[in-house]
């Protein structure tokens, strides 16, 4: 495992094979086989891919523990193969001890354990346990005694979206089975499950003569991280009869000594559904369900215990991480995932444009909170919180913050170390970084969401851009330029904001230009990136528009430039062959003929002058190039002593696009606020273009054959 890891497996030689290989397209079963090395090559080679061009690891943190974990999974295959009665004993052992070590280390007592893979399916196991246990002959009836009285599965709002769908769907039942109870909206946490509500929708299931089977309850909501009131719950379902099943987060703090008393109601319940993989960072480790069940025979019935040894040896990952840690470990890498939390939560207390959503400050291991400031802030709230989230969790990716949709406050930003710490390596200094940056984010992000309204009014002025609205850009906007010629439409637009994005991308300013999101529906836009205190809207929308307007100038010039050249050409033609007429007739048809002319011409030489033509792109006519010699010194002096035009008079090290003296210090976005090096050196005034045909005429002792009075039109093609 380390070897594939590290990389060191593959030899430079290997390293430029695979780059030529087809190593992802299938190919034939070789069939002389191979040996150890190249299997694991292969392996290698999958697993890493082409990480050396794209500069960053793909796989996670994984430490010892991890390894342990992963070892577990060979062991487990090598140990199926001893004889029955040794691997009966010993997959005893393992089972015993993994239960023992989790009921204690979470306060179940008295709990059995059921192993599995997929987080919903001890979920599954529990309700055919709670089915099994209503209809005494389900076993041998099946669906029919179903049909007779219908089994209702209570879930709250707030739990993760399709599990009751996945539950209908495992058990056979109809999706009239399953009952969304609401949440809170008077009293209580606006995530916790309406206990009352929930009340009187059981008694109405139990008059229309419906039997209540199972109630879900939360420990950490998947959204916020609430929990519901367990011990309210607890009691509705004994006086109902019913089974009440709990799952979440937040169960991670029953290891704990301090625990708040809504999650230690769980360890009354009838299940609970465990995930240790990402609370320890225990790669490939099965989830656990703890259960209390007096018939062993009904446990058998809804498959909650096998007699196959790879049902059995599922825990043995488990086992040898648990054994790893040790009691220390495990309380202490749950800690330390609260502690984190609590020195975010304490740091978000002191930005006043942050507003959070926890359940209790004093021990709440799930963070929520949202940007919330002025009333330019409430028109976008999407925007704030989405761009908050999206850029945290780039700059600082070992915070595993997210975003997350919550009903009542909308997107958010979530921080549950629980499940992202162990194995990102979350520390300290981490969340002290993450509260750096938000900090750093908060006066941009304000000054970009006060000018993305007067950036919309300003480009709506203008007759040649049209807005573009896309509320996943975290920026002021995006804006297009628009072409009348319907005809060509398409192509100019993508060939205008083609060249319009290049321009403004060279300009010398802070400011982010891009051609918009990964998925934005709109094509050929140019969108803006966040703002600061300083910035001139009005200044930058004239900027694109004065660049947009050179751009189609010149993109028509050179529209016509293929007509103008081909005309400039057959005119040339004309004139060099009327040239060579007169010089025909002034030489003479002696000095034509070979050895005579060349006699002529040593006896009387004929000075010849050069004669040529200009062709003005502009004007789209032929000149003479005598002026042109006689003035090209003059007109190179004057070329490079050209500068270019700038919109508005800046100040020495002021930038496009700010406001002298309106906060020019003030904090930059290091991410959507770039930093350019080179400046904006051309212009985009077109100037006027020169093709000079000069064509020589020198005098020839010998006459031109037929057909050689067309070399100078030829090379002029």
């Amino acid at each position: 495992m380390k070897i594939l890891e590290s990389g060191k497996l593959e030899s430079e030689q290997g390293k430029e094979r695979r780059k030529l290989s087809w190593k992802d397209f299938p190919g034939p079963l070789q069939g002389d086989g191979q040996d150890v090395v190249s299997i694991l090559q292969l392996v290698q080679n999958l697993m890493h891919g082409d990480d050396d061009q794209q500069g960053h690891r793909r796989m996670q943190y994984v430490g010892e523990q991890g390894h342990m974990a992963l070892l577990g999974h060979s062991l487990a295959a090598y140990i199926s193969v001893l004889e029955r009665e040794r691997l009966r004993k010993l997959t005893t052992r393992i089972l015993s001890d993994t239960t023992l070590w989790l009921c204690r280390l979470f306060r179940y007592e008295n709990g059995s354990a059921y192993y599995h893979e997929d987080d919903r399916e001890g979920l599954v196991k529990m309700c055919r346990l709670a089915i099994n246990t209503h209809y005494e002959d389900y076993a041998t009836e099946g669906f029919t005694l179903l049909s007779s009285k219908h089994p209702v599965i209570y879930q709250s709002a707030a739990c993760r979206p399709g599990l009751g769908q996945h539950l209908c769907s495992q058990l056979g039942l109809p999706l009239s089975s399953l009952c969304i109870v609401p949440c809170n909206t008077m009293f209580g946490s606006l995530h916790q499950m309406d206990v009352a509500l929930l009340d009187k929708l059981i008694r109405d299931d139990r008059e229309s003569g419906k039997l209540p089977l199972l109630l879900i309850a939360n420990a950490g909501t998947p959204g916020a991280g609430h929990t519901d009131k367990l011990s309210r719950l607890k009691e509705l379902c004994v006086q109902y009869n019913m089974w009440l099943h709990v799952e979440g987060v937040n169960l991670a703090t029953l290891v704990l000594g301090q625990v708040s008393s809504t999650v230690t109601a769980a360890t009354k319940c009838d299940s609970i559904t465990l995930t240790p993989g990402p609370w320890l960072g225990l790669p490939a480790v099965p989830a656990v369900t703890l259960y209390r069940h007096e018939d062993p025979a009904l446990s058998l019935a809804a498959g909650l215990t096998s007699s196959q040894p790879v049902e059995k040896l599922r825990a043995l990952p488990l086992w040898l991480s648990l054994q790893y840690l040790g009691h220390d470990g495990i309380l202490q890498r749950i800690k330390h995932a609260s502690q984190l939390s609590q020195q975010l939560l304490e740091h978000l207390k002191t930005l006043a444009s942050i507003k959070t959503s926890v359940e209790d400050e004093l021990n709440s291991p799930v963070v929520v909170f949202r940007f919330s400031q002025d009333n330019s802030a409430r028109k976008f709230p999407f925007l704030g919180c989405m761009c908050l989230g999206e850029q945290l969790a780039q700059q600082v990716p070992l915070s595993g913050v997210d975003v997350v949709e919550l009903e009542d406050e909308g997107t958010c930003v979530r921080f549950s170390p629980l499940m992202t710490a162990a194995a990102l390596g979350t520390q300290e200094n981490d969340v002290a970084a993450l509260v750096e940056k938000l900090g750093e984010m908060i006066p941009v992000l304000s000054c970009t969401l006060r000018f993305r309204q007067d950036f919309k009014d300003e480009v709506l002025q203008q007759a040649s851009l049209s807005y573009i609205e896309d509320q996943s850009w975290p920026g002021l906007g995006g804006a297009r330029t628009t072409d009348l010629d319907e005809d060509k439409r398409q192509y100019r637009v993508e060939r205008i904001n083609s060249d319009l994005l290049k321009k403004l991308m060279e300009l010398d300013t802070d400011l982010y230009f891009s051609d918009g999101p990964e998925f934005c529906e709109e094509k050929n836009c140019i969108f803006i990136g966040m703002a600061t205190e300083d910035l001139d809207v009005a200044e930058l929308v004239e900027t694109i528009v004065s660049i947009g307007r050179d751009i189609e100038e010149s993109g028509k010039l050179f529209e016509n430039m293929t007509e103008v050249v081909r005309r400039g050409i057959q005119e040339a033609e004309q004139q060099l062959q009327k040239a060579n007429e007169e010089k025909l007739m002034e030489e003479g048809v002696l000095r034509q003929i070979p050895l005579v002319g060349s006699v002529l011409n040593w006896f009387s030489p004929v000075q010849a002058s050069v004669k040529g033509r200009t062709f003005n792109l502009a004007e789209g006519c032929l000149d003479s190039t005598e002026p042109v010699y006689s003035v090209k010194a003059q007109m190179i002096k004057e070329a490079s002593l050209d500068s270019p035009k700038s919109v508005t008079k800046r100040f020495p090290g002021q930038k496009l696009f700010r406001r002298h003296g309106a906060g020019s210090d003030s904090v930059s976005d290091t991410s959507s606020v770039s930093q350019l090096e080179e400046s904006f050196r051309e212009t985009a005034h077109v100037q006027e273009h020169h093709v000079h045909i000069v064509a020589e005429m020198a005098l020839s002792d010998q006459r031109v054959p037929e057909g050689q009075e067309t070399e100078s039109v030829d090379t002029l093609r």
